[in-house]
């Protein structure tokens, strides 16, 4: 370990960092399930139903473009700064996401959320890179992670609580407390020696990386929407994006303190830990944002059942992180990084293989075993990772692999979602024209509410379950494709005998 860090230990008293860390991490994590369960009450209140998916994707872009650059800027100038300006702005986006009056204003609230949001998991995971030896960190890691499992189980039932006894406002407010929380412990318990010079802050790439992945998140969340592939929207957006992403490119090779150092990426363990979570997060989006449909589209279960198929993914997640402590020590990051591709392709046959009459417990087991190689997969890059780079890139190394699963994440939700309605719209045309009346794929919508689902005739139903299963096999056949893809890449992982102890 470097004598920064050793000296950092000296000062600082881990333990209640560590404490603050998760608070600052639980904050983050439970937003995602908490909203989602009082987005009806919002809407009911607030209207503006054709904005609903903007207060999920106003937040998610926010985060995605600021979370290189607050990983470049911790490695400038500290975690503790850059983490206490990411909670701040966040908690200050929270209290106005509260008063909200529209759905409009709650769109621009979320936007300061997610730009604090952006530093939270990134710098608190780098921090516990920080101040724990190699050896330490897979352990730890494994309690960060869960946090995600607690935050899974615990937000829908907060949200449900706090929507039927209070208001909606305080599905917000409740970060207020957690996030104060966190500040006074980072104040008082972590102290970080930082080399004092003048940076040269680059802020052509910065501008440069907000524009292009702001234009690429555009492209993805309307094209095939609101716009037609070949649309001027999306053919001008994709020029935005290809002219802004050369730049950068080009910027970051002659900046003296670039944003995204390329050189971390010729590290062949860094590179394929990239590349595997950009495929990683494609399959993670497919199975959370497509399992529900299916159980109770095709199953005909309720949204309880359908919310419990998931956490069970949030359950396996953080088991495999904590056995991965040992793991890693024992079998090293490449073996521990294998047996968690293989439990994701095992997963993802069991989804494939999944029928109307499978039940439940069968979708809640193939996810459960993504989500164990998940935890495995996604614990060894971060201890790997950070054992690789120096404490000066730490920030930056971290950030850019949880970089990569946000964009696996949102072009999966694209691809994905364009498989679904197409196979589907194809289903219809095809085996509809014996009604007398249109049966569309907004039409499927009916299959997800008990009320809309019995008032079908029987034959329009039979024909939208079996229009969704084929549908939804697509999709699982893809999420396979790269599983198996996730592994070829791992494979490529250097064979060494590692001991990151030294770093």
């Amino acid at each position: 370990m470097d004598t920064l860090t050793k000296s950092k230990q000296k000062q600082t008293k881990r333990p209640f960092v560590l404490a603050a860390v998760m608070l600052a991490m639980f904050m983050g994590a439970i937003e995602a399930t908490i909203v989602s369960t009082a987005m009806p009450a919002i809407v009911a209140d607030l209207g503006g139903f054709t904005l609903y998916s903007w207060v999920f994707s106003a937040y998610l872009l926010m985060n995605a473009i600021t979370v290189l650059i607050y990983g470049k800027l911790s490695d400038l100038f500290g975690r503790k700064p850059i983490l206490f300006f990411g909670i701040t702005v966040f908690l200050i986006g929270s209290i106005l996401c509260g008063f909200a009056d529209s759905m409009n204003t709650l769109i621009i609230y979320r936007f300061i959320q997610g730009f604090g949001a952006g530093a939270v998991m990134p710098i608190a995971t780098t921090i516990v890179g920080d101040i724990y030896t190699a050896e330490e960190r897979a352990k730890i890691q494994g309690y960060l992670s869960s946090v995600w499992g607690i935050s899974a189980v615990t937000g829908p039932a907060v949200g449900g609580i706090l929507v039927q006894y209070a208001s909606w406002k305080f599905v917000f407010w409740i970060n207020i407390p957690l996030g104060i929380l966190a500040l006074i412990g980072l104040t008082l318990f972590l102290h970080e020696n930082v080399e004092k010079k003048k940076h040269e802050i680059d802020y052509i790439g910065a501008i440069l990386l907000t524009i292009s992945i702001s234009s690429l998140m555009f492209l993805l969340v309307e094209g095939g929407g609101r716009w037609s592939w070949g649309s001027w929207q999306i053919l001008g957006l994709l020029a935005i994006f290809l002219i802004t992403i050369s730049g950068f490119v080009y910027q970051e090779g002659q900046a003296a303190e670039p944003v995204m150092p390329f050189n971390i990426w010729r590290e062949r363990s860094i590179f394929i830990a990239n590349i595997t979570s950009l495929t990683t997060g494609i399959i993670l989006i497919g199975i959370s944002s497509f399992l529900p449909t299916f159980v109770q589209g095709v199953m005909e279960q309720s949204p309880i059942i359908a919310g419990f198929t998931l956490t069970t993914m949030s359950i396996g997640w953080p088991i495999a992180s904590t056995l991965s402590g040992k793991m890693l020590i024992t079998m090293g990051y490449r073996k521990t990084s294998i047996i968690g591709g293989l439990a994701l392709i095992l997963g993802s046959i069991v989804f494939v293989m999944m029928t109307a009459t499978s039940g439940p417990l069968w979708a809640a087991l193939g996810s459960f075993i993504v989500g164990f190689g998940m935890g495995l997969t996604s614990t060894a890059f971060i201890v790997s990772i950070q054992s690789t780079v120096a404490w000066q890139q730490r920030g930056i190394a971290t950030a850019a692999n949880m970089f990569m699963r946000n964009l696996g994440n949102t072009i999966g939700a694209a691809l994905l979602g364009g498989i679904l309605n197409n196979r589907l719209a194809n289903y219809l045309s095809d085996n509809s024209k014996e009604f007398n009346e249109p049966v569309t794929v907004d039409s499927a919508n009916l299959l997800l509410k008990e009320n809309d689902r019995s008032r079908l005739a029987e034959p329009v139903r039979e024909l939208l379950q079996n229009g969704l299963t084929l549908s939804l096999h697509w999709v699982y056949y893809v999420v396979l494709t790269f599983a198996i893809i996730s592994l070829l890449l791992i494979l490529f992982i250097p064979r060494k005998k590692e001991n990151p102890a030294n770093r």
